[in-house]
């Protein structure tokens, strides 16, 4: 183990949970850097649940989920909003797992596998990051899962897509449904998944209430803007992003007309 993570904390559960309403639940990883500390979301159905991303892969994901479901025998299906490290970590533990085409190819071959590392990431990230208040610290994690853990060896598991996802797909969990939506600018498969009847959207990383990112690899200014021109108009009620705070329409429109200002020229 290495000098950074001596003496580090051993966290159980690693998974923090808040329950929300209308049969969601919000599961995060607290003792993992902002950079990665990304959403995890369950939605109970009557027929099926639903997963939405899959945390860094660190801790044992099915088995943090298995209590918070009312009926854990229910099918549960994954879908992935984007291949970054802190979105597929876990999906290799699930066994239905839905991700967009353009996505098969990260998932199957992580361009950054050991990701617990801030020398694991190419120098134009660390700037992008440090650029935007994040300077990464050397291990991006601040405590342990168990003991024996050590960051420097972990690595992401490879797994590929049971099925696959694009424009206009609908999940239907029995009592209520999401209809897929392709939105690439953060990455290129990027997806959401809108609930037209409760006007909720899981809109992944393309929108949160946080520093935007544009300039990783596989990014594009051009789709982005295109994208927060879609979102625009579409009548969301709340969103449930990929990192940071749940919030509505009016700032959703904000974050909106303050990136297609800033970038539509570029």
């Amino acid at each position: 183990m290495s000098e950074q993570t001596r003496g580090l904390p051993i966290v159980s559960p690693w998974f923090s949970v808040e329950r929300l309403a209308c049969g969601v639940t919000l599961l995060s990883e607290p003792h993992v850097h902002e950079l990665l500390r990304a959403n995890v979301w369950l939605v109970e159905g009557r027929a099926r649940d639903l997963v939405i991303d899959a945390g860094n892969g660190i801790g044992d994901l099915a088995a943090a989920l298995a209590p918070l479901r009312s009926q854990p025998d229910k099918p549960l299906v994954a879908v992935l909003t984007h291949a970054h490290p802190d979105h597929q970590g876990g999906l290799w533990q699930l066994e239905e797992r839905l991700a967009h085409r353009l996505e098969i190819a990260e998932l199957e071959h992580p361009s950054i596998a050991r990701t617990l590392l801030a020398a694991s990431y190419p120098q134009e990230v660390r700037e992008a990051m440090a650029d935007e208040g994040l300077a990464l610290p050397a291990t991006l994690i601040d405590a342990l899962p168990q003991a024996g853990f050590d960051p420097a060896s972990f690595t992401l598991v490879p797994c590929s897509p049971t099925r696959l996802v694009e424009e206009g797909d609908r999940i239907d969990l029995g009592d209520r449904a999401f209809r897929v939506l392709h939105l690439p600018g953060h990455s290129p498969g990027g997806v959401g998944l809108w609930e037209e009847a409760s006007g909720v959207l899981f809109a992944g990383d393309v929108v949160y209430d946080g520093a935007l990112l544009d300039d990783l690899p596989g990014a594009s200014v051009r789709d982005y803007v295109h994208t927060m021109r879609r979102l625009r108009e579409l009548p969301v009620d709340t969103v449930h992003a990929g990192h940071d705070a749940s919030f509505g329409r009016a700032r959703l429109i904000e974050i909106a007309d303050d990136y297609i200002t800033h970038r539509a020229a570029s």
